[in-house]
This record gives C-alpha cells, structure tokens and sequence, in this order.
C-alpha cells in the first residue's frame, strides 16, 4: 500500500503533517476528515509511484497537453450540484470543495478546486476565489455565488447555478442534434468534389487525350483546375490554413468578434434561430440574476457578457446605460430594438407589477418554445439547399464529363 505525507489544520486551526499509508489519496482525506483533520496538501512520499492506485515504478502516463485541458459544462453541473448537497447538508465549504478537488477526474478541475480551497484557507471568500479562474467559472457563476454568500443561501445559489447550467446543456444539444444531418451532408459533398477533381477528372483526362478528340470547354475548364490542383496542392492547402489562422486571429479581437457576431444574425436560414436563442438565454439569465437580488445595472453588465455574443451584448450594455440615465426598463429595452413587441408588452406589464424576473422567464419560454420548434424544421429547411448543392455537382459532371463522352459516342455512330 502507498504512503502519503499530508499537511492539514485541525479542529483548533493548528497545522499539522504526517506520514500514512493508504489505497489512495481520495481514501486518505476520508481517514483525516474522520480525525477531524482538513487537508491541505496531500502528496505520495518519495520512492513511492506517482498517480492513480496500482501504478509501478517506471510506468508512462500519457495526459492530455494542459493547454488543451477544459472544464466541460457536465462537469460543472455535476460539481455545481455536489455543492448543493453538501452546503445543504452543512459540510464546511472549505472540507467540501477539498474532497471534490481529490474525487473529480478531470486534472483540470481538480488543480482549480485545489487552489480555491487554499485560497479559502488564507481568509478570501468563495467568490473570490472562483473569480481568478475565468476559463472554469463564468461572471454569472462568480455573481450568483457572490449574492448567495451575502445572503446567507449558497445552497440554493448552486441549485440555481446549477439549473441554468443543465438548460444551457439542453439548448446545446438540441443545436448540435438538428445541424448534425445537414453538416455531414455538406461535408460528404466537399469530400466529393475533392475525389472528382483528384482522381475522376484526370482518368477521364487521359482517355479523352488518348482518343485525340476535341473537347468542349466545360471538360477542358474542369481539367485545367485538376491539373492546377494536383500540381499546386501545397499552395491551396497552406492559403487555407493561413486564411483560417487570419480569420480566428481577427474574431479574437474585440472588432473582429464584434463584427462576426452580427454576421451570423445575419445568415439564411440559421441567423434568426441564433437570434431567438441569444434573446432566449438573455431572458432566462437576466431573470435568474434578478431573482437573485443583484442591482439591475450590474445584472444587465453580467447578463451582457453572458449570452455569448457581442453584437448583442454591446446592445444589453446600452439598456444599463439607459437604466443609469434613469429611464425605465421597458423604454430602455425598446431603444436596444431586441425584442418582438409581445415580449415588450410582458416585460412592461411585468415592470408595473414588479414581477418582471417571472415574466422575463415566461418570455425565455416563448424563445425557447420558438427555438424548438424551428430546430425540429431546420434538417426541412435546409434540405431545398443540399439538393441544389447536389444538383450543381451532377450537373458539373454531366457537362465536364460525359458531354464529351456523348458527343464521341454520337461520332462514332455516324
């Protein structure tokens, strides 16, 4: 059985180490917490083999580059909710968050949850120390905690939290479930055209060559591209690169996304569903942090960079602008010129009665009941395109490639 050596507080404060054996680092912080003893660090003693149980000396553990490593948002509901249970259930935060930090799979999470509970160690408080790891905790995440901590209900905040989360989930998957046809088609007719102008073309080339035949200008087009191709690949697949390279290096500027975002507001057929989901996750958070308790003006400037694009959010930043000028809510949200006038007749009905977080998400509904009915006619929607797509490529072969067969076949007939 391994041996660890161990640093930790116990009951009075006091900072004690050690050295045990056990099956693992997990089972260790058990035994300690038992004792009453918080862990703070835990580390297997030298000449010991280093990570998970039954692991020999000499061992190669391959890991994934942690520049590529990411929080997945299943597991952030997932801790979101273990929170939830053990907050509810009066476990110290500190115990809570060390424990889940040994307990998770991800190396990650687990680095980050390590370092919050030191950083709680040392006196800085929960939402502090999920703010300094942005990549794992979003200003929303941060803020709701915030509220939940000044207000004395942390449980309930990671049930909220934790709820948002699994619907952000849901709306992802369903996105993912309707464009997955249409993206597989889109990408068989590339692989296609790719294979016609690599191989099709260039056979067809050097029976037509062979024949000594005159070929119509439709065949000889379609054969000086392959041939451009074949001889200057490395160009087209090196401009390729750099022009994706280009394009992520100028969306990662604030213009750059800027101007991306209202783009694809823009697009056929995809740009108003994308439109209702943003409006629909706007409404959904903007009412969970009004629920919440936080100001208007800072729920609009959490809200703003939450919903995930930038078009939109520079137009909620404009609505606390307006609330900051003192105009009222409703007025603000028909300048930002965001939502259909059904909306904005709920949220100003909402405003007089001073329940505009339930009727915000009765208008997150309406989105949502929107956005899934047009995901399910999405797959209808884009199908007229991937016909004519198909359409196109036929009629390139039968114009580049077997017009001239037909026309040597009627040749040869007469």
């Amino acid at each position: 059985m391994p041996q660890f050596s161990f640093k930790g507080r116990n009951a009075s404060g006091e900072l004690v180490a050690g050295k045990q054996e056990a099956a693992s680092a997990a089972q260790l912080a058990s035994l300690l917490a038992d004792k009453h003893i918080t862990p703070i660090s835990i580390e297997q003693a030298k000449g010991e083999a280093k990570g998970q149980p039954g692991k020999k000396p000499g061992d190669i553990e391959i890991g994934m580059p942690k520049f590529l490593q990411r929080v997945s948002l299943d597991e952030l509901i997932i801790f979101s909710r273990q929170m939830y249970s053990l907050t509810k259930a009066g476990v110290p935060i500190t115990r809570a968050i060390r424990g889940l930090a040994l307990s998770v799979r991800n190396p990650l999470l687990g680095e980050i949850l390590s370092a919050i509970a030191d950083d709680l160690e040392q006196g800085h408080t929960l939402s502090s120390a999920f703010s300094k790891h942005p990549k794992a905790f979003s200003n929303l995440y941060v803020s709701l905690i915030h509220v939940g901590e000044n207000t004395g209900n942390l449980d309930q905040a990671f049930a909220e939290v934790a709820k948002h989360l699994e619907l952000e989930r849901t709306t992802r998957k369903n996105i993912k479930s309707a464009t997955r046809y249409p993206l597989f088609v889109i990408i068989a007719l590339v692989g296609a055209m790719f294979v016609i102008n690599l191989f099709v073309i260039p056979a067809f080339a050097g029976v037509f060559n062979s024949l000594g035949a005159e070929l119509p200008w439709q065949t000889q087009l379609l054969i000086s591209i392959s041939n451009f191709t074949i001889d200057y690949w490395y160009l087209i697949f090196g401009g390729l690169i750099v022009a994706i390279v280009a394009f992520l290096r100028y969306i990662s500027t604030d213009n750059g996304r800027f101007r991306w975002d209202r783009s694809k507001l823009k697009l056929p057929v995809v740009g108003s569903l994308f439109y209702r989901i943003i409006l629909g996750r706007f409404c959904r958070t903007f009412a969970l942090v009004m629920r919440a308790g936080i100001p208007i003006e800072q729920g609009l400037a959490i809200v703003a960079g939450a919903v995930g694009n930038r078009y939109i959010g520079d137009k909620v930043q404009g609505m606390r602008r307006g609330i900051e000028r003192g105009e009222s809510f409703t007025r603000t949200a028909q300048q930002a010129d965001m939502f259909s006038p059904l909306v904005l007749q709920m949220m100003a009905v909402g405003e007089e009665t001073g329940g505009v977080d339930e009727l915000l998400e009765e208008s997150a509904d309406f989105y949502e009941q929107e956005v899934e009915y047009d995901l399910k006619g999405l797959a209808s929607a884009i199908e007229p395109i991937l016909i004519v797509a198909i359409g196109i490529m036929v009629l390139v072969l039968a114009l580049g490639v077997f017009l001239p067969l037909w026309e040597l076949n009627s040749s040869v007939n007469r």
